[in-house]
């Protein structure tokens, strides 16, 4: 916008000097130059250039055939000034139509000048003039296809990282497809055996510890189906699909999650490592609540520290003060978490019970 009020300034300042200095007819000169600001207006909107180009070397013309030939300097300014305002409008090849009208022009100017003499001094400097302007031309041209071909460029290089990324992908989910196949096929198949086989010997036997040996293959056997589950879903990164699967294990263990998440959280960025460690710490805290609490209703809170690091907090009410001892899942969480370069703790009071920490984000 800045270029466009500087290039009608300087439009202003040749017809203003021109109307002053060399025009014979004061009316018919201002309103040449309200016909030139008009159409250079609509030559600002990229319509037809070449057409209002001409069209305004034709007004300049006509105006100095009729009101301005005692001051040819004016007139050739001017046409120099179209000039160069076409070259940055019109690319190569058409940019030489702009050049060749403007100096045609020019010459011919100085041609019907009544009052000096046609020089071969003025002819050589319009043409040194006009040469710059050439020069001038073929460097915008140069300057503009290099843009074209770095746009090119650049829109290419994208193309291929969003394949490559499609690619490795592709093999990703492959390899995770291939290993949730194995899981299913091993050590899915063994633990239903077991589970049948321990079936079998509470049945015969009516013991205690059978009973208490197939519940454990039973859990065991949902953990490795949800690992197989998760591995089979597609991968994808951040709060939001933490969230998700959050969602998707409410309604699986019918359990009311009350989630709070605040301003700032879902558009953080974490790795895929990082994601599936909150859910793991946050699906952790309520099978816990589940097991321990006999409570039905976990509080859920997503926030951002201070460092911009994730914070997150599961609390649930206990109806019955119990002594609290760390066990296998919490360690291993605490551990996962320390691993990523986070924080993990466990606090218990009369009536409540609360998983706390941070794991940093991408940014």
């Amino acid at each position: 916008m800045r270029l466009f009020w500087l290039r009608l300034s300087i439009l202003s300042i040749i017809w203003v000097c021109m109307i002053t200095l060399g025009s014979n007819l004061l009316s018919i000169s201002i309103l040449f130059f309200a016909t030139s600001l008009a159409v250079y207006f609509f030559l600002t909107m990229g319509k037809f250039p070449i057409t209002l180009n001409i069209f305004l070397f034709g007004i300049g013309m006509v105006h100095f055939l009729v009101a301005a030939q005692d001051d040819v300097f004016w007139t050739m300014a001017l046409f120099y000034f179209y000039s160069l305002d076409g070259i940055y409008r019109i690319l190569k090849p058409r940019s030489w139509i702009v050049l060749t009208v403007g100096l045609l022009l020019s010459l011919l100017s100085l041609t019907l000048h009544e009052h000096d003499q046609l020089t071969v001094k003025a002819i050589l400097v319009l043409l040194a003039l006009y040469i710059l302007a050439a020069r001038i031309s073929m460097i915008v041209t140069q300057r503009e296809e290099m843009r074209q071909l770095y746009d090119q460029l650049r829109g290419e290089y994208r193309k291929v990282k969003r394949l490559n990324l499609a690619a490795e992908r592709d093999a990703r989910l492959e390899e995770r497809t291939k290993i949730a196949r194995d899981i299913h096929d091993s050590v899915g198949h063994r633990l239903t055996a077991l589970i049948m086989k321990l079936e079998m010997l509470s049945i015969q036997r009516k013991t205690e510890d059978y009973t208490e040996l197939k519940r454990m293959a039973s859990e065991s056997l949902e953990e490795t189906r949800q690992a197989v589950r998760a591995l089979n879903i597609e991968e994808n990164e951040g709060i939001a699909t933490v969230v998700h699967l959050i969602r998707k294990l409410e309604a699986e263990s019918h359990i009311m999650v009350q989630f709070t998440v605040k301003q700032g959280v879902l558009s953080a960025s974490l790795s895929n490592d990082k994601s599936v460690a909150l859910y793991r710490v946050i699906q952790e805290a309520l099978t816990n609540a589940m097991r321990h609490a006999q409570t039905r209703e976990v509080r859920v809170t997503l926030g951002k520290s201070a460092t911009g690091a994730i914070a997150f907090e599961i609390e649930n009410s206990l109806h019955k003060a119990t002594s609290f001892k760390e066990g296998f899942g919490i360690s291993m969480m605490r551990k996962r978490v320390g691993e990523l370069g986070g924080s993990l703790e466990v606090i218990q009071t009369n009536n409540k019970f609360v998983v706390s920490g941070m794991i940093p984000s991408e940014g």
